[in-house]
């Protein structure tokens, strides 16, 4: 399948934010078995606390270059030393994939690379401040009860729900990047499924790693 075929497969769109959200959870290690209402819970609050979030400076060194689509990334953030990867070739498909889908009001062009740079911004945000402990508290997930002491515990995949969150409110988006690299993902396995001579599989969940 080509880009401008993308529109033919399944409406990802149909899926709202939370959908999309607690699909992420649901597909990250340790949360095989969770009640998937406990699930949409912590994809409720997580996107909330992103969506709080006051806008926060990217302060790592910003790096672009090649190769995203064969590690499946928009962006990708390092901690030694500090730098925010942009994969120019997925950010490029991407906005293909916008104007494909017929998604240009929810994406306004540019809006890809500025959303991957506010959700890496927060991965620096969360990895040096306090606001890691923030996030923990308002996921209300307990690592450790004694008595009136509770430890909070921590949520695989809910700072990037956290992420995607804070990126589509300070970039004015209409929909989550969640949705986009959900697209972005169906559009890779699409492509592999034509290359093995197959029909693309469905769509997968998909997310950027940190």
């Amino acid at each position: 399948m080509t880009v401008k075929d993308a529109p033919a497969r399944a409406d990802l769109a149909a899926t709202d934010d939370i959908g999309w959200a607690v699909r992420l959870l649901a597909a990250t290690p340790t949360h095989e078995h969770r009640d998937p209402e406990l699930l949409r819970r912590w994809a409720r609050a997580a996107d909330a606390f992103g969506s709080a979030l006051a806008p926060v400076a990217c302060e790592a060194r910003i790096v672009e270059r090649d190769g995203g689509l064969e590690l499946g990334l928009l962006a990708r953030y390092t901690s030694r030393p500090p730098t925010v990867e942009v994969y120019t070739d997925t950010i490029d498909l991407a906005e293909r994939v916008v104007d494909a889908r017929g998604w240009r009001d929810w994406y306004p062009p540019g809006s890809v690379r500025a959303a991957a740079l506010a959700h890496e911004a927060v991965h620096v945000h969360l990895h040096h401040g306090p606001a890691k402990a923030a996030l923990k508290s308002a996921l209300g997930h307990s690592a450790l009860r004694l008595g009136r002491l509770r430890v909070p515990g921590h949520v695989a995949g809910a700072e990037e729900v956290a992420a995607h969150a804070y990126a589509r409110t300070v970039c004015g988006l209409g929909r989550s990047p969640l949705l986009l690299t959900a697209a972005l993902a169906a559009e890779a396995e699409a492509r592999s499924g034509s290359a093995n001579g197959s029909n693309p599989p469905p769509a997968r969940d998909a997310r950027r790693e940190n």
